[in-house]
This record gives structure tokens, C-alpha cells and sequence, in this order.
């Protein structure tokens, strides 16, 4: 009786929430109603609606205004491209197939060069003119080229249309409010990761920790995208919510510089650790003040102006509690706004991202080769279902040349296709030739969709699963008006989009990413030559946007399982941002025209000297750290407070570049 009853609330239907519900009628019924329409506007393929439908079920109003623009952008550019290539190249195989190759490795590269939708509509233009052209080259009559691609482009703003409607009867969940509840959750995240960071302790899980942090705050800019095409009021308080993250990513680094500095500190005072705890105990509660947390680290304050250590410590301490209640009170401001309020917090740039600009050719270079090799066999043999196979091959290579682990990608699809191929010849061949009318199937289309996406939500370890045999289902069971039933045609056809993935997973094999490793050196190779700018007089990117680009840095690497090339790309993003921080705030001291002036200018000098795109070498790391140490020193006991204070910015210098000594020779893995 009680597994009886275990089994009954374990079934997908029944552990459904509200939520769930509305998000799987709203996809299952955009689906079928796009289907539908298609099918009496006698478009020839009209399950290319429904697979249109499925691709923007996103759970948010931002997510899917989003997803269509890109969609609808890269569907036209797509429908042009194919259009002008097979209307000028159709009539010689070997020039249409290298032409069509380039343009797909062209959208291949492009969308590794942008982000977000422009990134999405580039892969849009890709496989749609994949999906356009290659369906052209058994064609007779010239003048189908407009037929075949206006329905194509009808079909998927169609299916963009239904999905649209579905959501405003049926609306997700609201962008805003996501946003705003993942910007407090990661403010209060803030605290946590200070109190874990402050430890003595160096630990894998400090590491992991702080990648987690970074990878965090980057995806809470797709939230703010989403925001901003989903409500005018997050359009007016866009600025602010990239300051937002712009303070957040801030404080990320204050807090490692804070460990930087401890972990240089022998002689720090016994009493500093229980008011830290205190301080990020009374910075969690809203009603916290500049006034209480002054009384709360009045304690620690440094009483010997000789110990620049001290100071240094004191000073960024102040500077980081600054930063919180700033953020704090913004927070709170955006929270309880009116839809009119209209806010002016200080300008920042908008989030700057890294682009692996080698990644990106090889992606392109491979992509041409994968579709000139199926091409070439589909010529030379003669293969009437060769136009299948490039089509899958295409759109394999667009999708995931920029999937962080592309061979597990392409294995889940060639999983995919093999379970579609047996349940579509189940549903094509027992069910749907039992029917003549499209209501009839509906009936069990509609619930089987409906179930599917309950089963996407609530197993979230085989998401991707479903997702794929949600999308790909369409073209599988191909329902066409009028239905065709012939075995031949649809076993072949299965046949040839699976060998079309497997052969794009070929490609992948013999022109292989780069490895963790390679791609580390990389970043960390870029990463010092944008320091190596950092240090010029005039540097192309200030403080902000050095910032953000070393983040994206970091986060590319944050699912490799190459745990040396992680340790060393975070380590070298740190270590460059903390001595990016000092670099800036020495040129504060440009003003100046007394002897500390020369003392600034040596530093920067000497960072000059230790730093380049090659690395560092140890010799005159050594050499420079002693000098750092030295000038502070001498500074440390001078009358003038101004160098007491520049002791301690130069001693944080000290303690960011302290990290490297570990660091191997140039050459190997950095």
C-alpha cells in the first residue's frame, strides 16, 4: 500500500507545482497551436513552427522577447544568405558546397565574438541558411529558392508568435523580481565568502569558493539583460544594475586583497578575528549604519602610525565596509522603487567579456572542413539524403563550437537522435497512420509535449535530455500536409542526420578544442598583456573594465576539470587585479609634486620591469619584492603621514605580488 502510494506522488503529474504547470501548458500548447497554424496555412513544413515554438520556451517574459529578436534577426539574415548563395552557386555542386561552408564557419566565428542574443542570432544565421540551401540541391525549378525559403522564415516566426502569445495568457516568472532576489542573495553571499576567505587556512575549497562567486555574479548580468527587455522600468534602471554588479565584482576583489594582506601579516592582533566576525555579522542585517560599523572596528584601529601593515589592513577594511553599505542602500532603493522612480547612481561601464580569439578561428576552421568532408562524399557518391546529413552536421558545429565541453554535447545529441529515430517510427508507423485528421494527433501530442517539459523541470540532472528530444521531436515525426508514409525515405533520412552528428563528432575529434591547459595559457597570456596596458600612461581600459575582463577570464575555465590550469588562471587573475587596484590608486598620487612623486613612479617602474606578456622571472621578482619591502620600510618611519600612507598602498603591492613566487618558469604552464 505505501509503495503503492509513493509511486502515485512520484509520478510527474502529481509532484507538479503551479509553476511547473504553467510553464509545461504554455510550451505544450505553443507548440501544437503553432503546428497547427502552419499546417492550415499550408506551409510545407510545418513542424519547423512547433521546433520554433520549443527553442523559445523560456521561463521568463525577458527570456523569451530576448531569444525571439535574436531568433527572428538571425532567421532573415540566414533566409538572405541561403538565398543569394544557392541563387548564384546552385548550378555548380562544389562551388555552392564551399561557399555554403564558408558562410556557416563565418556565423561559427561570429558567435564567438559576441555574447547573448548577438551571439545567438549569429548562430541563427548559420543553421538556418544550413536548413534553407542544403534542402535546394534536389530542387529542379529555380524559382522554389523563394518558396522554400519564405516558408522557412514564415514557419519560425510563427512558431515565435504562438510562444509569445502563450506567454502573455499564461506569464512566466517575472525578470525583475529574479533579478533583484539574485542581486540580495549574492550581496549576502559577499559576507559569507569574506568570513571564508579571512581564514588562515589555504584550502581547494577557498579556490573552488571564489570561482563560484565570480561565475555567480556573471550570470546575474543575463538576468539583467533578460530585465531589460521584459519591463521599461528595468530599461530606466538598467545603469544602476550594472553599477550593481560593477560594486559587486568590487568587493570581490577588496575581500581577496583583505586575505592577501593577512596572509602577510605575522604579527596581525589577537583580537582581529572576532571583529571581523562581528563586522560581517552586523553587515547582514539592513538596518546597519555607518555609525555602528565605525564602533564595531573602532577596536582595531591602528595606534602605532609606524606599522604600515596595519594601516594598510585599516584602510581597505574601511574601503570594503564602504563599499557594502553603499551597495546596501542602492539595494534598497531599487527594491522598494516605484515604476517612475528614475535613479542616477555613479556611471559605469557596462560588463566587458573575454573572447578567445583562437578558439574562435579554430571554430571556424573546423566548422568549413566538417561540412566540406560530408559535402565532398555527398557529391562524389551521390547521396540523394546528403542535404540531411549537411544540415545536422551544421547545425552540430554552430551549436556547440562554443559549448565548454563539446564532446559531451555531441554524445548527448547522437543519445538523442537514436531515441527519437525509434519512437518517431513507433508514432509515424502506429499512430499516425491510424489518423486523418490533425485534432486526432493533437489529442496525443499535447500531453505527451505537456509531459515532457514536466519531466525537463523536475529532473534537472537529465534537462538537456529532454530538451534536445523536445526540440528535435518535429523534424523527426515531420508531420507535413499532406502526411507522407514512406519507410524508405524516413529510414534514410534518420540515417543520415545521425551520421551527420556523428561525423561533425569526427571533426570535433581530429580538429580538437584546446585543451585546459592551452586554453590557460592563453588567458593568463592575455590577461598580462592587458596589465602590461594597465601600466601605460594611458591605458585602453580603465579600472572597471580591467576588472570585468579579468573576471570573464577566470570564468571561462570554471567547469574544466584540469584543476592545475584553474588554480593558475585564477591565481594569475587575482594577483594582476590586486596590483591593478594599486596601480590606480598610486595615480592618485600624480598631483603631487613633493618626493613621494619619484617613490610612485619608481613602483610603477619596477612593476614595468618584473612584468610582461611573457611572465615574470624570478630573479627579478625577488629582486623587486626586496625593493618593495625596503621603500616601505623607509617610509614607514617618516614624518610625513602622507608616506606613512603610501607605505601602506605600496605594502599591498607586496603582499599581490608575494603570490608569484610559486609561479613556474616562463614558458611552461603559465
Amino acid at each position: 500500500m505505501k509503495s503503492s502510494f509513493a509511486l502515485w506522488h512520484n509520478l510527474p503529474w502529481v509532484k507538479a507545482t503551479t509553476g511547473q504547470w504553467r510553464y509545461a501548458l504554455r510550451n505544450g500548447i505553443a507548440m501544437c497551436l503553432a503546428l497547427t497554424v502552419a499546417y492550415f496555412l499550408d506551409l510545407d513544413e510545418p513542424y519547423w513552427a512547433m521546433t520554433s515554438a520549443a527553442v523559445v520556451s523560456f521561463p521568463t517574459v525577458g527570456g523569451v522577447i530576448s531569444k525571439s529578436l535574436g531568433r527572428i534577426a538571425g532567421s532573415l539574415l540566414g533566409a538572405c544568405a541561403a538565398l543569394m548563395i544557392a541563387g548564384q552557386t546552385l548550378n555548380d555542386p562544389w562551388l555552392f558546397l564551399f561557399t555554403m561552408s564558408g558562410w556557416i564557419a563565418l556565423c561559427t566565428w561570429a558567435c564567438a565574438q559576441f555574447a547573448n542574443n548577438v551571439a545567438y542570432a549569429f548562430q541563427l544565421a548559420g543553421y538556418t541558411a544550413a536548413i534553407i540551401a542544403f534542402a535546394m540541391v534536389n530542387i529542379t525549378d529555380i524559382t522554389e529558392l523563394w518558396d522554400i525559403a519564405q516558408a522557412r522564415v514564415c514557419e519560425v516566426i510563427l512558431g515565435i508568435l504562438c510562444g509569445g502569445m502563450m506567454m502573455m495568457l499564461l506569464p512566466g516568472t517575472a525578470d525583475g523580481p529574479a533579478l533583484l532576489s539574485a542581486l540580495k542573495k549574492m550581496h549576502a553571499r559577499l559576507l559569507e565568502h569574506a568570513s571564508l576567505l579571512w581564514q588562515p587556512e589555504t584550502t581547494d575549497a577557498i579556490r573552488s569558493a571564489h570561482e563560484s562567486v565570480i561565475g555567480q555574479i556573471l550570470t546575474t548580468n543575463l538576468l539583467r539583460i533578460q530585465a531589460f527587455w521584459s519591463h521599461y522600468r528595468f530599461r530606466r534602471q538598467n545603469t544602476l544594475m550594472t553599477w550593481l554588479l560593477h560594486q559587486q565584482l568590487r568587493m570581490t576583489s577588496v575581500i581577496s586583497s583583505l586575505r592577501r594582506m593577512l596572509l602577510n601579516w605575522p604579527d596581525a592582533p589577537a583580537h582581529l578575528r572576532p571583529v571581523l566576525e562581528q563586522l560581517l555579522a552586523a553587515l547582514s542585517h539592513p538596518q546597519t549604519d555607518a555609525l555602528t560599523v565605525a564602533r564595531i572596528i573602532a577596536p582595531i584601529a591602528p595606534t602605532d602610525a609606524a606599522d604600515y601593515r596595519h594601516q594598510a589592513f585599516w584602510l581597505r577594511l574601511r574601503y570594503f565596509c564602504r563599499l557594502y553599505l553603499l551597495s546596501s542602500r542602492w539595494l534598497a532603493r531599487v527594491e522598494n522603487a516605484s515604476p517612475i522612480s528614475v535613479y542616477t547612481p555613479p556611471r559605469s561601464p557596462g560588463l566587458m567579456r573575454y573572447t578567445d580569439n583562437v578558439e574562435a578561428l579554430l571554430s571556424g576552421v573546423r566548422t568549413f572542413f566538417a561540412l566540406g568532408l560530408v559535402g565532398a562524399w555527398s557529391i562524389t557518391t551521390q547521396w540523394e539524403y546528403g542535404s540531411a546529413a549537411l544540415t545536422l552536421a551544421a547545425i552540430s558545429c554552430v551549436l556547440y563550437s562554443v559549448s565548454p565541453a563539446p564532446f559531451n554535447s555531441l554524445t548527448l545529441l547522437l543519445r538523442t537522435l537514436l531515441l527519437l529515430s525509434l519512437f518517431s517510427f513507433v508514432v509515424k508507423f502506429g499512430l499516425m497512420v491510424q489518423v486523418s485528421e490533425l485534432w486526432s494527433f493533437l489529442l496525443f501530442l499535447f500531453p505527451l509535449l505537456t509531459t515532457m517539459q514536466l519531466l525537463k523541470l523536475q529532473m534537472p540532472k537529465r534537462a538537456g535530455l529532454w530538451g534536445q528530444l523536445i526540440v528535435f521531436m518535429g523534424s523527426f515525426i515531420a508531420v507535413t500536409n499532406p502526411p507522407v508514409y514512406d519507410f524508405a525515405d524516413f529510414l534514410n533520412d534518420n540515417l543520415a542526420k545521425i551520421l551527420g552528428v556523428a561525423l561533425a563528432w569526427l571533426a570535433f575529434a581530429v580538429l580538437r578544442p584546446g585543451s585546459d591547459a592551452r586554453k590557460s595559457r592563453r588567458q593568463i597570456h592575455a590577461l598580462r598583456r592587458n596589465f602590461v596596458d594597465q601600466l601605460s600612461a594611458r591605458p585602453h581600459l580603465d579600472e572597471h573594465e580591467f576588472e570585468s575582463v579579468v573576471y570573464h577570464h577566470i570564468s571561462r575555465l570554471s567547469n574544466s576539470q584540469d584543476a592545475l590550469a584553474r588554480r593558475w588562471l585564477l591565481r594569475w587573475g587575482v594577483v594582476l587585479l590586486n596590483c591593478s587596484h594599486v596601480v590606480w590608486q598610486l595615480r592618485d598620487w600624480e598631483s603631487r609634486s613633493d618626493p613621494l612623486t619619484r617613490v610612485r613612479d619608481r613602483c610603477i617602474a619596477l612593476l614595468n620591469d618584473v612584468m610582461s606578456e611573457r611572465g615574470v622571472q624570478q630573479r627579478t621578482l625577488s629582486a623587486t619584492l626586496a625593493e618593495l619591502q625596503r621603500i616601505c620600510a623607509a617610509l614607514g618611519t617618516h614624518h610625513q603621514p602622507a608616506a606613512r600612507e603610501l607605505a601602506s598602498v605600496i605594502w599591498r603591492l607586496y603582499c599581490a605580488l608575494s603570490q608569484l613566487e610559486q609561479a613556474p618558469a616562463p614558458g611552461t604552464l603559465t
